[in-house]
């Protein structure tokens, strides 16, 4: 596979896939673009070398077809201001004659973006004669897109069957992603520290039974925290829990004891009398939560004992929330491990951020240029550190 930084694009045309599903308001404002800013250095560097570029992407999750409101046409003004004194075309479809056409007639420094890839359900069927279709607009595939990478799709996985080896590779932003998860999960300087987070531990088993294997510090928090609590007979009160996981979670703390990995639970909890803005709220300990009342963030002395774990690590990934950071009341265990990661991360420690609601939170609190890394990808990070293997990854490896 050819490493992108040294292939020559000069009056080639690349047809990029990647990742430029971004939230929009209703008024089809971009209210946060840095899927797109994060994908364009590949883009530069291609038109800097004399060559052209077609993007392709998926954006939300369309159910019949054409869709104004899923219309990638909704992105061409930003596109254009990041590539300034770039011409940039839209097409109104992916493989039809009009995208045939302006792909044959694209000129060197100029992009091409096609419209919304998923308005064909050919696309998420991983179907190879669309996937032909679109290798056809271009003379090599890059794969830019790790945010998708774990779907078996026609554009991340199928499509590269139709360009030989020397024509496939990864962009920028996708060397990037493997490179910085590879550290943490190949070769982490010790003590390396995992943080989770977020609202169940149904969705963090894979990840956290893979990190046995090489974490020394696993910290809980978030919702999930109290189905380990309620497992070892503490008083939750209508904090959230689940119930089918209550075993689970009582035989990853003993998996974690048998191999020397210490699991940290949140000492106590800021807790609600109801899930809201307002509610009335007090500090209270783990395990004591009273009936009518549920924890919504870590305490004071979670934070403290966190914090300390934290700065004496030298790699640190963090995966959820420790709380409803998106409430100022209970945000404040959320804003404080964001801290400690980006002190520890001045310190010399390399951290790494995966995750919707962790990379919303560590932009939000301000601290994104003060981690080593944060991660484009959700679900697809995840996968990545549960050890699976992604199809969009292993479709230009083989």
């Amino acid at each position: 596979m050819p490493d992108f930084s040294h292939v020559n694009f000069a009056d080639t045309k690349a047809l990029i896939r990647v990742d430029f599903n971004v939230p929009l308001d209703d008024h089809f404002e971009i209210t946060d673009d840095n899927r797109i800013r994060a994908a364009i250095s590949t883009v530069q560097k291609i038109l800097k070398d004399g060559g052209m570029v077609v993007l392709m992407s998926h954006l939300g999750r369309p159910k019949d077809g054409p869709t104004d409101k899923y219309s990638l046409r909704h992105l061409v003004n930003r596109l254009q201001e990041l590539l300034p004194g770039t011409r940039v075309l839209f097409a109104d479809d992916c493989i039809g004659e009009q995208a045939r056409e302006m792909a044959k007639d694209l000129r060197p420094g100029e992009v091409l973006l096609l419209e919304n890839l998923r308005f064909y359900k050919e696309e998420e069927k991983g179907d190879r004669e669309f996937a032909r279709k679109l290798a056809g607009l271009g003379d090599v595939y890059v794969n830019d897109a790790f945010g998708t990478a774990h779907r078996a799709h026609a554009s991340t996985a199928v499509i590269a069957d139709f360009f030989p080896a020397g024509k496939k590779m990864f962009g920028l932003l996708m060397e990037n992603e493997i490179k910085s998860a590879e550290k943490v999960l190949k070769n982490a300087e010790k003590p390396f520290t995992a943080i989770m987070g977020g609202a169940k531990v149904s969705d963090k088993i894979l990840l956290i039974e893979n990190l046995l294997e090489k974490a020394d510090h696993i910290i809980i928090g978030g919702g999930m925290s109290y189905t380990f609590f309620k497992a070892q007979g503490g008083e939750i009160g209508n904090s959230l829990v689940e119930e089918d996981r209550l075993q689970t979670a009582l035989e990853l703390l003993e998996k974690a004891k048998a191999k020397n990995v210490t699991i940290h639970l949140p000492v106590d909890s800021i807790i609600a009398d109801k899930f809201d803005a307002n509610a009335q709220t007090k500090t209270c300990k783990n395990g004591q939560t009273p009936a009518g009342w549920m924890g919504l963030d870590i305490g004071p002395e979670a934070i403290a004992a966190f914090r300390k774990v934290i700065l004496q690590s030298r790699t640190i990934l963090w995966n959820g929330p420790m709380g409803v950071f998106e409430m100022e009341k209970f945000q404040q265990g959320t804003k404080a491990v964001a801290q400690a990661i980006a002190e520890a991360t001045g310190q010399g420690a390399y951290s790494l951020i995966g995750g919707g609601d962790s990379v919303a939170a560590i932009n939000q609190f301000g601290y994104a240029d003060k981690v080593s890394y944060v991660s484009t990808g959700g679900g697809a990070m995840l996968e990545f550190f549960e050890g699976k293997q992604l199809p969009g990854i292993a479709a230009i490896n083989k």
